[in-house]
Protein backbone atom coordinates (compact mmCIF):
# COMPACT_ATOMS: atom_id res chain seq x y z
CA UNK A 1 0.00 0.00 0.00
CA UNK A 2 1.43 3.37 -0.65
CA UNK A 3 -1.44 5.60 0.46
CA UNK A 4 0.08 6.71 3.24
CA UNK A 5 2.95 7.91 0.47
CA UNK A 6 0.50 10.54 -1.01
CA UNK A 7 0.80 13.98 -0.47
CA UNK A 8 -2.23 15.69 1.23
CA UNK A 9 -5.61 15.48 -0.61
CA UNK A 10 -6.00 19.11 -0.80
CA UNK A 11 -5.49 22.08 -3.06
CA UNK A 12 -1.70 23.04 -2.45
CA UNK A 13 -0.41 26.46 -2.63
CA UNK A 14 1.19 26.88 -6.27
CA UNK A 15 3.75 29.68 -7.04
CA UNK A 16 2.26 32.31 -9.28
CA UNK A 17 5.89 32.18 -10.64
CA UNK A 18 8.72 29.78 -10.18
CA UNK A 19 10.74 30.36 -6.65
CA UNK A 20 14.56 31.72 -6.88
CA UNK A 21 15.60 31.88 -3.29
CA UNK A 22 16.67 28.40 -1.72
CA UNK A 23 15.00 28.93 1.36
CA UNK A 24 11.60 30.41 -0.19
CA UNK A 25 11.67 26.87 -2.91
CA UNK A 26 11.87 24.88 0.70
CA UNK A 27 9.39 26.39 2.54
CA UNK A 28 7.27 25.93 -0.63
CA UNK A 29 7.58 22.15 -0.64
CA UNK A 30 6.27 22.38 2.61
CA UNK A 31 3.36 23.73 2.22
CA UNK A 32 2.85 21.78 -0.74
CA UNK A 33 3.44 17.98 1.24
CA UNK A 34 4.16 18.74 4.85
CA UNK A 35 5.82 15.59 5.06
CA UNK A 36 9.15 17.46 3.82
CA UNK A 37 8.97 19.47 7.04
CA UNK A 38 11.82 17.36 8.92
CA UNK A 39 13.77 17.21 5.98
CA UNK A 40 13.80 20.34 5.27
CA UNK A 41 14.53 21.20 8.32
CA UNK A 42 17.78 19.37 9.07
CA UNK A 43 19.24 19.76 5.69
CA UNK A 44 20.84 22.63 4.24
CA UNK A 45 18.72 24.47 1.45
CA UNK A 46 19.34 23.22 -2.20
CA UNK A 47 21.56 25.17 -3.92
CA UNK A 48 22.99 23.96 -7.47
CA UNK A 49 26.29 24.17 -8.00
CA UNK A 50 27.49 27.14 -9.54
CA UNK A 51 27.87 26.78 -13.53
CA UNK A 52 31.77 25.69 -14.57
CA UNK A 53 32.28 22.29 -16.03
CA UNK A 54 31.56 22.15 -19.63
CA UNK A 55 29.44 20.04 -20.72
CA UNK A 56 31.46 17.07 -22.16
CA UNK A 57 33.17 16.78 -18.99
CA UNK A 58 30.24 16.86 -16.87
CA UNK A 59 28.58 13.78 -18.83
CA UNK A 60 31.88 11.85 -18.84
CA UNK A 61 32.05 12.54 -14.91
CA UNK A 62 28.73 11.32 -14.77
CA UNK A 63 29.20 8.49 -16.88
CA UNK A 64 32.24 7.31 -14.45
CA UNK A 65 30.19 8.14 -11.27
CA UNK A 66 27.21 5.72 -12.93
CA UNK A 67 26.46 2.56 -10.36
CA UNK A 68 29.93 3.37 -8.57
CA UNK A 69 30.18 4.66 -4.44
CA UNK A 70 31.06 7.86 -4.45
CA UNK A 71 34.50 7.61 -3.21
CA UNK A 72 35.76 4.53 -5.43
CA UNK A 73 34.41 6.96 -8.85
CA UNK A 74 36.14 9.98 -7.79
CA UNK A 75 39.15 8.10 -7.53
CA UNK A 76 38.62 6.78 -10.83
CA UNK A 77 37.33 10.18 -12.21
CA UNK A 78 40.67 11.77 -10.55
CA UNK A 79 43.23 9.33 -12.76
CA UNK A 80 41.18 9.95 -15.81
CA UNK A 81 41.47 13.96 -15.32
CA UNK A 82 45.15 13.00 -14.77
CA UNK A 83 46.16 11.55 -17.83
CA UNK A 84 45.94 15.30 -20.18
CA UNK A 85 47.89 16.91 -17.58
CA UNK A 86 46.85 20.69 -16.63
CA UNK A 87 44.50 20.86 -19.14
CA UNK A 88 40.42 19.59 -19.39
CA UNK A 89 39.63 16.80 -21.08
CA UNK A 90 37.82 17.90 -24.55
CA UNK A 91 36.66 15.45 -27.11
CA UNK A 92 39.57 16.19 -28.87
CA UNK A 93 42.06 15.19 -26.63
CA UNK A 94 40.04 12.16 -25.75
CA UNK A 95 40.21 10.42 -28.90
CA UNK A 96 43.75 11.15 -29.27
CA UNK A 97 44.43 8.87 -25.95
CA UNK A 98 46.39 5.74 -26.90
CA UNK A 99 44.25 2.25 -26.70
CA UNK A 100 43.82 1.23 -23.75
CA UNK A 101 44.34 3.97 -21.76
CA UNK A 102 41.22 4.72 -20.36
CA UNK A 103 40.94 1.17 -19.01
CA UNK A 104 44.83 1.83 -17.26
CA UNK A 105 42.56 3.98 -15.26
CA UNK A 106 39.95 2.14 -13.32
CA UNK A 107 37.10 2.11 -15.74
CA UNK A 108 35.17 -0.60 -17.05
CA UNK A 109 35.07 -1.66 -21.21
CA UNK A 110 31.97 -0.27 -21.24
CA UNK A 111 32.33 2.65 -19.44
CA UNK A 112 35.52 3.55 -21.69
CA UNK A 113 33.66 3.02 -24.81
CA UNK A 114 30.73 5.15 -23.28
CA UNK A 115 33.19 8.18 -23.19
CA UNK A 116 34.42 7.39 -26.48
CA UNK A 117 31.75 7.08 -28.04
CA UNK A 118 30.94 10.47 -26.69
CA UNK A 119 33.58 12.45 -27.58
CA UNK A 120 33.09 10.83 -31.04
CA UNK A 121 29.25 12.35 -31.19
CA UNK A 122 30.41 15.60 -30.00
CA UNK A 123 33.34 15.70 -32.37
CA UNK A 124 30.80 14.84 -35.47
CA UNK A 125 28.16 17.14 -34.29
CA UNK A 126 25.91 14.18 -33.56
CA UNK A 127 25.67 16.05 -29.27
CA UNK A 128 25.66 20.31 -30.13
CA UNK A 129 27.00 20.99 -27.22
CA UNK A 130 27.04 24.55 -27.33
CA UNK A 131 23.39 24.30 -27.99
CA UNK A 132 22.39 21.38 -25.14
CA UNK A 133 21.82 24.87 -22.56
CA UNK A 134 19.03 26.21 -24.64
CA UNK A 135 17.08 22.97 -25.26
CA UNK A 136 14.12 21.82 -23.27
CA UNK A 137 14.50 19.10 -20.86
CA UNK A 138 12.93 16.23 -22.85
CA UNK A 139 14.46 17.54 -26.02
CA UNK A 140 18.00 17.34 -24.08
CA UNK A 141 17.85 13.66 -22.69
CA UNK A 142 17.06 12.43 -26.31
CA UNK A 143 20.07 13.76 -27.63
CA UNK A 144 21.94 12.59 -25.25
CA UNK A 145 20.51 9.08 -25.11
CA UNK A 146 21.86 8.60 -28.60
CA UNK A 147 25.80 8.27 -27.08
CA UNK A 148 26.30 4.41 -25.78
CA UNK A 149 26.27 4.47 -22.20
CA UNK A 150 24.17 7.28 -21.63
CA UNK A 151 20.47 6.46 -20.51
CA UNK A 152 17.69 8.48 -18.73
CA UNK A 153 19.30 8.84 -15.41
CA UNK A 154 22.54 10.19 -16.51
CA UNK A 155 21.13 13.17 -18.41
CA UNK A 156 18.72 13.89 -15.98
CA UNK A 157 21.64 13.94 -13.57
CA UNK A 158 23.00 16.40 -15.95
CA UNK A 159 20.05 18.47 -16.73
CA UNK A 160 19.71 18.97 -12.45
CA UNK A 161 23.35 19.83 -11.66
CA UNK A 162 25.07 21.10 -14.57
CA UNK A 163 22.23 22.69 -16.50
CA UNK A 164 20.49 23.77 -13.07
CA UNK A 165 17.07 22.68 -14.19
CA UNK A 166 14.83 23.39 -11.84
CA UNK A 167 11.74 20.73 -12.44
CA UNK A 168 13.72 17.36 -13.28
CA UNK A 169 12.27 14.17 -11.58
CA UNK A 170 14.20 11.38 -11.81
CA UNK A 171 12.01 8.98 -10.71
CA UNK A 172 14.01 5.77 -11.62
CA UNK A 173 16.63 6.64 -9.16
CA UNK A 174 16.57 4.46 -6.24
CA UNK A 175 17.76 6.75 -3.70
CA UNK A 176 14.50 9.44 -4.65
CA UNK A 177 12.13 6.50 -4.03
CA UNK A 178 13.45 5.33 -0.88
CA UNK A 179 13.98 8.83 0.35
CA UNK A 180 10.50 9.57 -0.89
CA UNK A 181 9.48 6.36 1.18
CA UNK A 182 11.19 8.10 4.26
CA UNK A 183 9.82 11.43 4.15
CA UNK A 184 6.38 9.64 3.97
CA UNK A 185 7.15 7.07 6.65
CA UNK A 186 5.88 4.41 3.97
CA UNK A 187 7.12 0.90 3.85
CA UNK A 188 7.63 0.30 0.01
CA UNK A 189 9.33 2.61 -2.16
CA UNK A 190 7.23 3.63 -4.52
CA UNK A 191 7.48 2.93 -8.31
CA UNK A 192 8.75 4.63 -11.22
CA UNK A 193 5.31 5.38 -12.10
CA UNK A 194 3.83 5.90 -8.42
CA UNK A 195 6.55 8.79 -8.19
CA UNK A 196 5.66 10.80 -11.42
CA UNK A 197 2.13 10.63 -9.93
CA UNK A 198 3.01 11.73 -6.48
CA UNK A 199 5.64 14.35 -7.51
CA UNK A 200 2.87 16.28 -9.87
CA UNK A 201 1.88 18.46 -7.16
CA UNK A 202 5.54 19.55 -6.51
CA UNK A 203 6.13 20.95 -9.81
CA UNK A 204 7.89 23.29 -10.87
CA UNK A 205 10.42 22.61 -8.06
CA UNK A 206 11.26 18.77 -8.18
CA UNK A 207 15.13 18.95 -8.53
CA UNK A 208 14.30 20.31 -5.16
CA UNK A 209 12.04 17.68 -4.02
CA UNK A 210 14.52 15.09 -5.17
CA UNK A 211 17.38 17.00 -3.67
CA UNK A 212 15.28 16.81 -0.32
CA UNK A 213 14.95 13.25 -1.22
CA UNK A 214 18.31 12.46 -1.31
CA UNK A 215 19.13 14.18 1.58
CA UNK A 216 16.24 12.03 3.34
CA UNK A 217 18.07 8.82 3.06
CA UNK A 218 21.26 10.66 4.77
CA UNK A 219 19.46 11.93 7.26
CA UNK A 220 15.89 9.60 8.60
CA UNK A 221 16.56 6.51 10.36
CA UNK A 222 13.80 3.99 8.92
Amino acid sequence: MLSDASPPSVNPPKPRRRLTSPRSIGQHLVRVDPAFATVVRAARPFTPRPPGRDAFNALARAIVYQQLAGRAAAAIHGRFVALFDEDAPTPATVLRLPAGALRGVGLSGAKAGAILDLAAKCTDGTIPMAELPAMADDEVVARLSVVRGVGRWTAEMFLLFDLRRPDVWPVDDYGVRKGWALVHGAEVMPSPRELMRLGDALRPHRSAAAWYCWRAVDTITP
